[in-house]
């Protein structure tokens, strides 16, 4: 399985449309990573540029994020690949609280700017 995250040095970038990159995480069925590589989005806004088709043909099936408006996550939702929001860190931490099941998605969408994960 591949995990993506908005990033800014090594951090979950809170506005998913203007990151720096994305980190990508493949995971095993053991729920250990196994590669973590980082991909350069293009040029546009979010939803607006083909990033979800990107990282659909990648493989992603999870975009972790800290706010994200609900026109990319109807995007990436039509790529086939499920959002969870509301989260922040680094973003292997932030993985592999997904992974130990410690995460659950906070159903903000990117009017309000309340970060922080959510313990499920």
């Amino acid at each position: 399985m591949k995990i993506a995250l908005p990033s800014s040095q090594n951090q979950i970038d809170e506005h998913f449309g203007h990151c720096e990159y994305f980190t990508v995480f493949t995971v095993d069925d053991q729920k250990k990573i196994l590669l973590e590589e980082k991909i350069t989005p293009p040029a546009g806004c979010g939803c607006k540029s083909d990033i979800a088709l990107t990282l659909a043909q990648m493989g992603v099936k999870l975009m972790i994020a800290g706010n994200m408006g609900q026109g990319a996550v109807n995007v990436l939702n039509n790529q086939g690949i499920d959002v969870l929001r509301g989260c922040s860190g680094g973003v292997k931490d932030v993985v592999e609280s997904w992974l130990a099941g410690n995460l659950s998605d906070s159903g903000i969408a990117c009017a309000q700017h309340e970060h922080g994960c959510h313990e499920g």
